[in-house]
């Protein structure tokens, strides 16, 4: 079987095209070309557009339905965790530590008096700090400003600080929530 070429004129510009092969079956496969014979090129295009397709959806659904389906709720922890030793904190001074998932602010004033409450701003969930030289719980996000009991005072956060209980036993400082009454 020759392929039969011929001359034809598009426009003015002329090309060889390729006539159809002489087969009483139009759409044969020709053995001789083995890619074609294992995945037609229609199937192939199919299955990656059909693939890409089902990518974007999930690339589109998976952050909609972690949105709408609210996470378990986590372990808060114990009650009461040891936020440092005695002899760690210098009067006017201040220090973050871990209480459950969230951080904690032990403050030890200059009187020598230690003072705990939630280190989280209630304004925007920024993690807040003592500055000593204004005796201040500070927010750095939108400037917000505490009191050493946890009150807001100036700036945008809109509740004050949950305040912890401070203990001391022996040479270990432990914090815990307050018992409501």
């Amino acid at each position: 079987m020759a392929h039969l070429l011929r001359l034809a004129t598009v426009g003015t510009k002329p090309f060889i095209a390729e006539a159809a092969m002489a087969t009483t079956n139009p759409g044969a496969i020709d053995p001789s070309d083995r890619l074609s014979a294992r995945v037609p090129r229609r199937r192939f295009v199919e299955v990656l557009l059909g693939s890409g397709f089902l990518a974007t959806a999930a690339a589109f659904f998976y952050p909609v339905s972690r949105y709408l389906v609210p996470p378990k709720a986590s372990d808060l922890g114990s009650d009461s965790v040891m936020a440092g030793r005695v002899g760690e904190l210098k009067p006017n001074s201040g220090k973050i530590f871990r209480f459950g998932d969230r951080p904690g602010l032990l403050i030890r004033a200059a009187d020598g008096e230690y003072r705990a409450m939630s280190a989280t701003c209630t304004h925007l969930s920024c993690t807040v700090q003592y500055r000593d030289d204004l005796h201040e719980v500070w927010c750095a996000c939108h400037n917000g400003m505490y009191d050493l009991n946890g009150r807001n005072i100036s700036g945008p956060p809109p509740r004050p600080l949950e305040g912890f209980e401070v203990q001391v036993r022996g040479d270990e400082v432990f914090v815990r929530r307050r018992r409501e009454t």
